[in-house]
């Protein structure tokens, strides 16, 4: 199979990007955008290659082969009287909800008495309407690290919050289950087969219900897995607990410190008798760290897979400067992330975030979303049916088309900042929102990000002496100005949905499972296949992972006749799109 290389597509950086990225420092303020300083994060697209796509369709991956001849000894199985597959456990949900609030409670005492970095004071609120997804911490205030804790097995090598809150985790990981069929498919379709035995995979993502059905399934094919959190806000501590106990190590905690950040990393990478092999990243940190605290360790991985716009500009770098000495694949281009995390999970919990932090109005709301990618549009789209009124503000005079054409008025922040009661983040850049725009703000309006790090809010300048930070409840902060006027800031400027929500399950499905398969392609693919780049997802996957989860909206696909797909040119079997076609 031919696979389109990305290198040459690379934007050529800006002037003031300055330093590359071998040449920064492993220390920064923040853990999100971490050893970054100055760089611009730009999306790299793939270059039209109509070539490559009729390649593609006339051999498909050694992957979906393995994986549909899986699938066609389970029917067969099926059919002479096989036992069907165990029932989903819904039941479990009711008992979960039973238990919820106990958690609850229990985990968000130590929040109220945090305050954010430089805060001049602080607050309680007895108003409390956070569920245990966005709860901060147990009764013991002990930090994770300064304590020894074995799961029911006698297996330590992991650090969380509480090991007692296993059993709730795992009511929840069943519960994700019910909404992530295709990873449930690929455990059941490829478990015969083992495609990742051997494979040591070591992790940066999200500690959440949804990647630790990712991560069980990995660990289902055969894999061994050691895992650390993305972000200092996301983890779900409950399902960080139901790993442990699943024998998986796993350092992550809601509410790590930076140096916390980084300690977990360097867990889950190093460890004397265990050497990774595979890097399933999200922002690329735990890339980074390898990359340049373990560069003997970096030329043994056989493959990266990448999920965020920061990681991926962070390989491309890496890719143009002829340093990037293993292949990588680029998750967050393929359409199956693009098209629908992005878009859709976005759309819907944007308005989850917003609502359980600040309980907020949104009909006749003026809002700024900035930014008209995916993840703005479905912002947008969200806010719009609830009757706000949005504002959108754009560089990409592409982007800007779009967002006139759906009804949105493009417009530079500074000409409605005065006006605005919601701003929010999507760019993916830094210093979107300056001190001059939060100077101008009126009193009382919101300022969130929904991009990977918190670079998007120009966060230093307000740890200026003037201003008092006031903590009214978990991830919700007051910055005062001397004449009286707030701001609301939510999530200290960090990932909204993730942070204050959670995000939908199914749509979380989709991505899961596009990189499972990108980390089987690159363990199984044969020496050569992939150079030392970064590579976009074959076609023919991004189609596999969709059709895996039309059955569960009863969805049946119209078959091409051969005269058709010959009349097309394509092959009946797919792919059905070149690789430059927009979806």
């Amino acid at each position: 199979m031919q696979v389109t290389s990305v290198r040459g597509a690379m934007a050529e950086e800006r002037e003031q990007t300055g330093a590359s990225w071998e040449d920064l420092t492993l220390q920064c303020s923040d853990p999100q955008a971490a050893c970054r300083d100055g760089l611009n994060e730009e999306s790299v697209e793939e270059a039209p290659d109509a070539k490559s796509c009729q390649d593609q369709a006339a051999k498909c991956s050694p992957v979906l082969q393995m994986l549909k001849a899986a699938e066609s000894r389970s029917t067969t199985q099926d059919q002479d009287g096989a036992e069907p597959p165990e029932a989903r456990p819904g039941e479990q949900a009711t008992e979960a909800l039973k238990t919820d609030m106990q958690i609850q409670l229990s985990e968000q005492n130590q929040e109220f008495n945090k305050r954010p970095p430089k805060a001049r004071s602080a607050s309680q609120s007895s108003t409390d309407s956070y569920s245990s997804a966005c709860s901060d911490s147990s009764e013991d205030e002990t930090s994770p690290r300064d304590k020894l804790q074995r799961n029911s097995k006698g297996h330590f090598d992991f650090c969380i919050k509480n090991i007692k809150q296993a059993e709730f985790g795992r009511r929840e990981i069943e519960v994700a289950q019910q909404e992530m069929p295709a990873l449930m498919a690929l455990r059941k379709r490829a478990g015969g087969e083992k495609p990742l035995t051997g494979a040591k995979v070591v992790g940066c993502t999200h500690i959440t219900a949804q990647t630790a059905v990712l991560i069980e399934t990995l660990a289902a094919l055969g894999a061994q897995c050691r895992w650390a959190a993305c972000n200092i806000f996301s983890t779900q501590n409950a399902v960080a607990a139901a790993l442990a106990e699943a024998g998986i190590s796993v350092f992550a905690w809601r509410g790590e410190s930076e140096d916390d950040f980084w300690w977990c990393i360097e867990r889950s990478a190093s460890s004397d008798a265990w050497q990774p092999n595979m890097i399933l990243d999200d922002g690329g940190d735990l890339t980074h760290w390898i990359y340049k605290k373990y560069p003997s360790m970096f030329k043994r991985i056989k493959g990266i897979v990448e999920e965020s716009v920061t990681g991926i500009f962070r390989l491309y770098q890496l890719s143009k400067t002829g340093k990037l000495c293993v292949p990588a694949m680029n998750v967050n281009d393929s359409v199956t992330k693009q098209k629908f995390d992005n878009l859709y999970s976005c759309k819907e919990s944007i308005l989850d975030g917003l609502r359980r932090t600040t309980d907020v109005m949104f009909g006749g709301k003026q809002v700024v979303v900035c930014g008209y990618g995916e993840v703005g549009k479905g912002c947008c789209a969200a806010l719009k049916a609830l009757g706000a009124i949005v504002y959108v503000t754009e560089v990409d005079p592409i982007c800007a088309l779009q967002a006139c054409m759906d009804g949105f008025r493009v417009i530079k922040l500074g000409e409605i900042i005065r006006q605005a009661d919601v701003v929010i983040t999507c760019t993916g850049n830094k210093n979107v929102v300056a001190r001059e725009h939060l100077d101008r703000m009126k009193n009382g309006c919101i300022v969130c990000n929904m991009g990977h790090s918190n670079t998007e809010i120009d966060l230093v300048s307000l740890q200026a002496e003037e201003l008092r930070w006031v903590r009214v409840r978990p991830q919700v902060d007051h910055i005062i100005w001397p004449d009286g006027k707030r701001i609301i800031l939510l999530a200290q400027g960090r990932l909204l949905n993730l942070s204050c929500s959670t995000v939908p399950s199914f749509v979380l499905s989709i991505t899961a499972t596009t990189q499972a398969l990108a980390l089987i392609e690159l363990f199984n693919a044969p020496e050569g296949r992939y150079k030392q780049d970064v590579y976009l997802l074959p076609k023919k996957m991004d189609e596999y992972v969709a059709s895996l989860h039309l059955p569960t909206f009863e969805a049946h696909l119209t078959e091409l006749t051969e005269d058709q797909a010959k009349y097309l040119g394509i092959s009946k079997h797919g792919p059905f799109k070149p690789n430059y076609y927009r979806y």
